[in-house]
């Protein structure tokens, strides 16, 4: 994701909203529908099983074509899936959170994604089909564009997850195509986290806290939620705490703190990681 300032809040942000130019230069990903006013774009459907530019995708998961929406409508759109993705109730507040803009510019925001119908609000707020797409279509990139960051350009896991919150914004659909025969047609962004439209199977996974001491276990996951706790990307991937590490958990402290051998070193995890990082459990 970018920076808040750049999304919420702005009146530059909502300017050309339904004016038949809604999006910046800065994020002309897709083609355009050529009529005054519309912000809906057009879906090819890749058939289930079949292989095409971007690789086998995951049942029912349609190559979008994304219009032309404001970045702002991108970005909330992908807060939302993550929000849910992770099981957190989407409720404006925790949107607001997510993004640390205040609650009334995600009620001003909100409003306008209904409007667009990209949303709908019952009590919690939910994705029509044309906001999951967009959702699905702008996580899929930020993932992709983290594992090139990581994995080719070697960056840290918290400058990676930066940089790709603008590239999200901007890659087109040839680099996209380009990066996933690059990368190797990859399943996951660095953290685990399943990139939207790839041949992702979710294994059999337990929270790290719900091990026993003496178990063994294998890193699978580390939600989007904990991306967004100031320097804890930064103490997992020092901890050697990343998709595919061994360790064993050596020790439950009463005040919830998890310690855990891995890496060659003794690692203690708070409650807040233990309860959200995914694990296989088993040597």
């Amino acid at each position: 994701m970018c920076c808040p300032e750049a999304i919420a809040g702005q009146p530059w942000a909502w300017a050309a909203v339904g004016s038949g130019n809604v999006v910046s230069n800065q994020a002309r990903t897709g083609a355009e529908k050529g009529e005054s006013g519309s912000a809906v774009g057009t879906a090819s459907k890749l058939p289930v099983g079949c292989d095409g530019h971007l690789g086998r995708r995951l049942r029912g998961v349609t190559l979008y074509k994304t219009p032309e929406y404001h970045p702002a409508f991108e970005e909330y759109c992908e807060t939302i899936f993550e929000l849910r993705e992770d099981d957190v109730d989407v409720i404006q507040a925790r949107v607001a959170e997510r993004l640390d803009v205040s609650r009334p510019a995600v009620s001003e925001m909100i409003k306008r994604m209904e409007h667009q119908g990209l949303v709908t609000v019952d009590g919690s707020i939910r994705l029509t089909e044309d906001g999951m797409l967009l959702a699905e279509s702008v996580v899929r990139r930020h993932r992709l564009a983290e594992r090139f960051l990581t994995d080719i350009l070697g960056l840290s896991w918290a400058d990676a997850h930066a940089e790709a919150g603008r590239w999200e914004h901007v890659i087109s659909e040839p680099v996209e195509e380009a990066l996933v025969r690059l990368l190797g047609e990859p399943t996951t962004c660095p953290h685990g986290n399943p990139i939207p439209g790839s041949a992702y199977e979710a294994p059999d996974t337990v929270t790290l806290d719900a091990l026993a001491v003496g178990d063994s276990f294998t890193v699978s996951r580390i939600p989007e939620e904990l991306e967004f706790a100031p320097g804890l990307l930064e103490f997992l991937e020092q901890s050697h705490l990343v998709p595919g590490m061994r360790g064993e958990i050596t020790a439950a402290s009463p005040d919830g703190t998890t310690t855990v051998e891995i890496g060659g070193q003794h690692v203690g995890i708070g409650t807040f990681a233990s309860t959200r990082i995914l694990v296989t459990a088993g040597p």
